[in-house]
């Protein structure tokens, strides 16, 4: 079943976003920016897009790299994904950060990352004084011997 999210422009030459294919699971996001800017080695910056949103009920927005941009040009989103929640109705930004040793200029309607659409599924947390055992237990982190 298809719900409706809502895009509000809040620039006039903002773009909503699109998907590249009918096949495509993301929403390319794009920059919307008065004037290029050049996003040096090692840094990071907060691009604007120019909408903001309303997501459906029981859904959040995953704000995902873009992997020509990371490719090509080493340029990734630095908390991917980002997490957009429901109840969130301000501008949608996007954290960049330059991994390469080049800089990169970002141009207004650069196409910066891409917003994935997805349910949320909400649980009851339950105070418990021990959990239950498993053959793995509290090993992580390369514990299974990969």
């Amino acid at each position: 079943m298809r719900r409706p999210m809502r895009v509000m422009k809040l620039r006039p030459d903002a773009e909503i976003p699109m998907r590249a294919t009918s096949g495509a699971a993301g929403m390319d996001l794009r920059a919307c920016l008065d004037a290029p800017f050049t996003l040096a080695p090692r840094a990071r910056a907060l691009v604007p897009t120019g909408i903001a949103i309303a997501l459906p009920e029981g859904h959040e927005g995953q704000v995902r790299p873009r992997s020509g941009l990371a490719a090509k040009h080493g340029i990734t989103v630095l908390n991917a994904p980002g997490t957009i929640d429901e109840d969130y109705r301000g501008e949608v930004k996007v954290i960049l950060v330059n991994l390469s040793e080049e800089p990169f200029v970002i141009a207004h309607g650069e196409r910066i990352a891409q917003l994935v659409v997805a349910p949320v599924t909400k649980v009851e947390l339950e105070e418990v004084s021990s959990l239950d055992d498993t053959a793995r237990g509290a090993g992580g982190f390369g514990s299974t011997g990969r």
